[in-house]
């Protein structure tokens, strides 16, 4: 899942600094990441898990860790089909 998560980082959120190289724990808005990119990111990553963040997930600390990324998709893809996730 991690993986596939730094994919769509490296696809839409524009940061300055290669995804491979940022820990899981990492501020990803000290990576560079804007609030637009994070929109696009979201999208991304909706479309890359085939999930919809719910409106009380919509938060800047949903999306400041790759850590908190995954914990949000892994709730997101509980109980869906592995190909999901």
């Amino acid at each position: 899942m991690v993986e596939k998560i730094r994919d769509t980082l490296r696809q839409y959120a524009r940061l300055n600094r290669d995804v491979s190289g940022i820990s899981e724990d990492a501020d990803l808005y000290a990576c560079g990441l804007t609030s637009h990119a994070t929109v696009n990111l979201m999208l991304g990553l909706e479309d890359a898990f085939q999930v919809e963040f719910p409106e009380r997930m919509l938060r800047r600390r949903t999306f400041e860790t790759i850590g908190n990324i995954r914990e949000s998709i892994a709730e997101l893809t509980a109980g869906l089909p592995a190909a999901a996730s």
